[in-house]
């Protein structure tokens, strides 16, 4: 018996011949799933792809249906009548006033979130609000610059969205300092909405299990993440020193995806600053096949990127496209066929100078970059993230980009140098 199983412990993995999932069968067919799958990837189309030859009409048309299967793929609960947000505390800080308030969203749900003032904003003059919406393993408070709740929840040096960069994704007390009302919010799961986190030294639960939960009960992490931010952007709007009429987003990392959905799904949103890449998860997850030494491919992200169904009807960019006109600013780049995918929505909106792309200060030069290349299957995480034009390194939120562009599309005065200020590697870039 040792004999028979030795041979096949003892058989070599060829990493490159098998880098590209091929069938090796003369019908096509695949004999493994993972095979099957990847044929599935290679033949699909988005039922609600965004067509770049659209007339303006067309146009319309298409972001009215986009934004109906998204609230269908939500799936959000029925609506039941809630008590209203309820203040806690209210603190002064310099330049705004701090405030923690709760949310009810719905039976057996309380969200806490933060409000900063700038002193500035007042009924008599009221000033833009932004929701700011952190990385994976951010808080609310380190948004706002606050201590954080606990000693298990003070940032290191981990290199993780939130905490390599954390002064610099202090989103929320930039944006007050520059005259925004800003709302800190946390994901689902994180800080002070995580259950024993703190007792494992970290900021988040195991929120792989709390998605697959969600999903089994016909809803996402995504969507609950949403559906709470709603509601919240519902109340922002009702303060008498806030203009509802600029009312902005910016997401940071996995923020980037409630901010997309709140996005879509609410047309009086009238700025969007997305801190990240963009590119196509259905290319990502295509082109990421190359398999390590022990034979295993690059697996999928935890499943709170999920919404049952998206790949369906549209991806990431699809859904990015369907934005225009309103103004929005993408700070990390991502490959440029995807990126030029929502250039061309916001010339068919007759909006192209209110989208505004930078790269990665690495790939600034269109000599450093992929462009034009097609992403080809076999890669590993890495060696895509070198196609779509990612420094995961430099992953942090972009102060210095955002908060000048979005206080010129909202008509504040000129923030001057945004603290802190670009980093060593963007302001070589910066001055050319």
């Amino acid at each position: 018996m040792f004999a028979l199983v030795m041979p096949a412990l003892g058989q070599k993995l060829d990493i490159e011949k098998e880098s590209v999932i091929q069938s090796g069968r003369s019908d096509g067919r695949h004999l493994s799933t993972r095979g099957f799958q990847q044929y599935l990837l290679r033949n699909s189309q988005p039922k609600l792809a965004f067509n770049p030859e659209f007339s303006s009409e067309e146009f319309v048309q298409w972001q009215t249906q986009v934004r109906g299967k998204l609230l269908e793929l939500m799936n959000f609960p029925e609506s039941v009548p809630q008590p209203e947000p309820r203040r806690l505390w209210i603190r002064k800080r310099e330049g705004y006033v701090l405030q923690k308030w709760e949310l009810y969203p719905e039976p057996g749900s309380v969200v806490p979130f933060l409000v900063l003032v700038p002193n500035s904003a007042t009924p008599a003059n009221p000033a833009p609000a932004i929701m700011c919406i952190p990385g994976s393993s951010g808080t609310k408070e380190n948004l706002a610059g606050e201590p954080p709740l606990g000693p298990a929840f003070k940032p290191d040096d981990r290199n993780h969205a939130g905490w390599l960069h954390a002064q610099r994704n202090q989103q929320a007390v930039q944006y007050a300092r520059a005259g925004f009302v800003a709302v800190a919010v946390d994901h689902p799961g994180t800080g002070e909405l995580s259950d024993l986190a703190r007792y494992r030294g970290t900021t988040m639960d195991d929120r792989n299990t709390i998605s697959r939960y969600l999903i089994d009960m016909g809803r996402s992490f995504i969507a609950l993440s949403v559906f709470q931010k709603l509601q919240i952007l519902e109340w922002v709007r009702e303060q008498p020193h806030v203009d509802a009429e600029r009312i902005a987003v910016s997401g940071h990392s996995l923020g980037t995806e409630a901010l997309l959905a709140l996005a879509v799904l609410d047309p009086q949103i009238q700025g969007i600053v997305w801190n990240d890449y963009l590119a196509a998860t259905m290319k990502r997850a295509k082109a990421s096949t190359k398999p390590n030494r022990r034979g295993i491919r690059p697996g999928a992200n935890w499943l709170g990127h999920s919404i049952p169904g998206l790949w369906q009807w549209f991806d990431y960019p699809d859904l990015v496209a369907s934005l225009a006109p309103r103004p929005l600013i993408v700070t990390e780049g991502g490959p440029t066929h995807s990126l030029n995918l929502v250039r061309k929505a916001y010339q068919i909106a007759g909006a192209a100078d209110d989208v505004s792309i930078h790269y990665y200060p690495q790939y600034h030069d269109p000599a450093n970059r992929r462009d034009g290349e097609p992403i080809p299957e076999g890669l590993t995480a890495t060696e895509w993230l070198d196609y779509a034009n990612v420094h995961a390194a430099h992953h942090y939120f972009k102060g210095y980009l955002a908060i000048p562009w979005l206080s010129g599309q909202f008509q504040l005065p000129d923030p001057g140098e945004v603290y802190p200020p670009a980093a060593p590697e963007a302001v070589k870039t910066l001055l050319k």
